[in-house]
């Protein structure tokens, strides 16, 4: 659970609020949004060697928690693709000004397929990390058995224990549905700025031929897939961090200098 003295709250017209942390960039310095993944928060570790990096840079550093979300407000399991889509909108369109480099990681290189085809105009670069898009038609949902499926589909949910630690996914039939209005794969999505996207290749929750999917269906000519040999999906080693953080320094100064 993200616990920071820092955290603010955007309300939304639903009476729900979004816990988010912002650091203002430094002038002539870049500004990123952390967009985490399914059942995460902002206070992984991923992100928060980012907002060191940041801090350390003067660069810009926006965090947050989607509905259900580690301190935002709203029940897990009454989340979906498009609520939390909607929530990386608003905190955008909200708290941000000029362009943005998304940083996502899992599902929120889903979410920031989603954002760049919503706002090809306030987004400059992305950088990706395990990206699992239309995860829940393409890896979830075929994963599951025929019981785990009859399950959903008769009592709307399924507990599925997380690989990561000691608490379980609730996957719900409302989010396997949901995911399927927002399907990025299989059609082009008009976005020209940098790409970097990091996979490790012993990933087996998102495995690297599909996060490959990603290089073919964003219109951009400048994208580099980095496939790290020995990485799983956290890609959260000490060596994995430093490549995070080098990777991030290369694309935030690419930005600054166009």
């Amino acid at each position: 659970m993200t616990n920071s003295p820092d955290i603010q709250f955007l309300y939304r017209g639903d009476g729900e609020k979004i816990a988010f942390v912002r650091q203002a960039a430094q002038p002539g310095k870049a500004s990123l949004v952390w967009l985490g993944g399914f059942k995460s928060d902002m206070g992984g570790t991923k992100v928060m060697a980012l907002d060191a990096w940041a801090k350390a840079t003067g660069r810009g550093l926006l965090r947050f928690d989607y509905y259900g979300h580690g301190a935002s407000s709203g029940d897990f399991e009454d989340g979906t693709i498009g609520r939390w889509r909607e929530d990386a909108l608003a905190i955008i369109d909200a708290l941000t000004d000029g362009p943005q480099i998304l940083v996502g990681s899992s599902m929120g290189g889903w979410i920031s397929l989603l954002t760049a085809r919503e706002r090809a105009g306030r987004i400059s670069a992305m950088l990706l990390i395990a990206p699992a898009p239309d995860f829940t038609s393409e890896l979830m949902w075929p994963g599951f058995s025929d019981e785990v499926r009859h399950t959903i589909e008769t009592t709307g949910r399924f507990e599925e224990p997380s690989p990561y630690d000691d608490e379980v996914f609730i996957v719900t039939k409302k989010l396997i549905e949901d995911g399927k209005n927002w399907s990025v794969l299989g059609k082009p999505i008009p976005f020209d700025g940098p790409v970097r996207i990091l996979q490790g290749m012993l990933d087996d929750s998102v495995p690297w031929e599909h996060a490959r999917k990603c290089v073919d269906v964003l219109t951009s000519q400048d994208i580099v897939f980095t496939l790290i040999k020995n990485g799983d999906h956290r890609l959260s080693s000490g060596p994995e961090l430093a490549r995070l953080i080098s990777t991030a320094e290369a694309l935030a100064a690419q930005i600054e200098a166009s």
